[in-house]
């Protein structure tokens, strides 16, 4: 339940960002911030999240996350303006941070069979693609029929359901050495974030020469290096950099990046185009982009199979060539541009999409100690957040400088990145690894 409202808010707020921005008169900026508050919140909160979590108990946490996101996403629902809506997806997102990673937590300290877990992770990792596969439909049939606000409200039953079967079914857990925090590292990742994201979206109204501009980018790049020089000073790390000396990893990290730039900057591209350039309601909008959404669903847990059989050589070439492709029809998409074109790049983006997740995570992990698996699989579910994000942010600004055509270039260009690292990464993985094997946690 917890990645169903998480999953459903990614598709369901991007068809709602028309309607938004006619009744709150939201620049292209503010729309780019509706999102990217939350994301970036939900981002540098990750990993101090299931810190935390493993040291004051996994439910007390999960349990506090549902409550915040639920009260968040009421608040949503009635904000008064921009800045409101904004600030409470801020509060949204401390309470989303508080859900994905710790319910993985979860999972695994309760099912401690091999199988058993196997098991519960898939059915866990498919509610994904489902939440995905309904959002465009639920989004737009709320927004057409009940307006912008009631998006939100989908998530409060949900919520409370979520809170009373967590109180009656989920055990208590904590981990026996938790993590010591680090609060200095989390301000630096904070700032870093904030700083480069603010400038890219800010930047074209503001000028990108101005002195504002330039501290924004100047504060993330103080910020980066002093990550740099206290992180490897401290003996339990926010983010433990020694594990980008692995080339598999950061090429993991790096794909992740990629890959969910594209689906944010795609999303956020393509709501536009459908409903302002094109005219279609939120409905329709939404019917249009369910062959994307029902892809994504259907591939996902064959992407599992596929890694376990032939590695994640092949399933990251099939995810980079079927982004790439995807995107491709909005390179020269009009407003009267035939519709099956637009049908046929969703599909492909969404078979692209579907297979980028399980190889990212396995490619993270695989070699990793068993010790260290949990703390790179969450720099991985880092990275996902960060690049959606930037791509958020890197098409808004190209469009608020009038270059839709020049985003989606962008666009395709993030999914031959994802080909090429993926080609390169797995094969770095098979080089470091060819006389060992693969240390992968159950």
């Amino acid at each position: 339940m917890s990645l169903l409202i998480i999953s459903l808010d990614v598709t369901i707020m991007n068809i709602a960002l028309p309607a938004i921005r006619d009744d709150l008169g939201a620049p292209v900026s503010g729309l780019q911030w509706t999102i990217d508050a939350y994301t970036l919140v939900l981002a540098s909160l990750l990993v101090l999240a299931g810190s935390t979590a493993d040291r004051v108990g996994r439910r007390r946490v999960f349990q506090t996350g549902l409550a915040v996101f639920t009260v968040a996403s009421l608040l949503c629902s009635v904000a008064p303006n921009l800045e409101a809506l904004i600030g409470f997806r801020i509060l949204q997102a401390i309470g989303g941070s508080m859900l994905n990673p710790v319910a993985m937590s979860i999972i695994t300290n309760t099912f401690t069979e091999p199988r058993e877990r196997a098991r519960a992770i898939g059915v866990w990792g498919a509610v994904t693609g489902f939440g995905m596969a309904i959002g465009p439909l639920v989004g737009g049939f709320l927004v057409h029929g009940l307006g912008w606000r009631s998006i939100f409200w989908i998530n409060v039953p949900v919520g409370v359901a979520a809170l009373v079967l967590t109180a009656l079914f989920v055990p208590e857990s904590r981990a026996p050495h938790p993590r010591r925090l680090d609060p200095v590292g989390q301000l630096l990742v904070l700032l870093l974030l904030a700083g480069v994201t603010f400038g890219i979206i800010e930047g074209p109204a503001a000028g990108w020469s101005s002195p504002e501009i330039i501290a924004c980018f100047g504060a993330g790049a103080l910020a980066l290096l002093g990550l740099l020089w206290w992180e490897p000073r401290r003996a339990e790390p926010l983010i433990d950099l020694a594990l980008f000396r692995s080339p598999p990893f950061s090429g993991a990290v790096v794909i992740a990046i990629c890959a969910f730039s594209a689906l944010g900057g795609f999303l956020f591209l393509n709501t536009l185009y459908l409903q302002e350039t094109r005219g279609l309601s939120a409905w329709q909008a939404g019917l249009c982009t369910l062959p994307m959404a029902a892809a994504t669903a259907l591939v996902s847990p064959l992407a599992g199979r596929l890694v376990g059989t032939r590695g994640t050589r092949l399933p990251l070439l099939i995810a980079g060539s079927g982004m790439a492709l995807g995107v491709l029809p909005l390179t020269w998409a009009g407003p009267a541009t035939p519709v099956w074109p637009l049908l046929v790049g969703y599909l492909l983006f969404g078979v692209g999409f579907g297979m980028v997740n399980t190889p990212i995570t396995t490619t993270a992990v695989s070699g990793m100690p068993r010790e260290r698996a949990g703390v790179a699989a969450a720099i991985a579910s880092t990275s996902r957040q960060v690049g959606s994000a930037l791509g958020v942010a890197v098409i808004g600004a190209v469009l608020a400088s009038g270059g839709g055509h020049a985003g989606a270039w962008i666009l395709t260009g993030l999914g031959v990145a994802v080909l090429v690292l993926g080609r390169a990464s797995t094969g770095a993985w098979a080089r470091e690894h060819a006389h060992t094997p693969a240390n992968v946690p159950a």
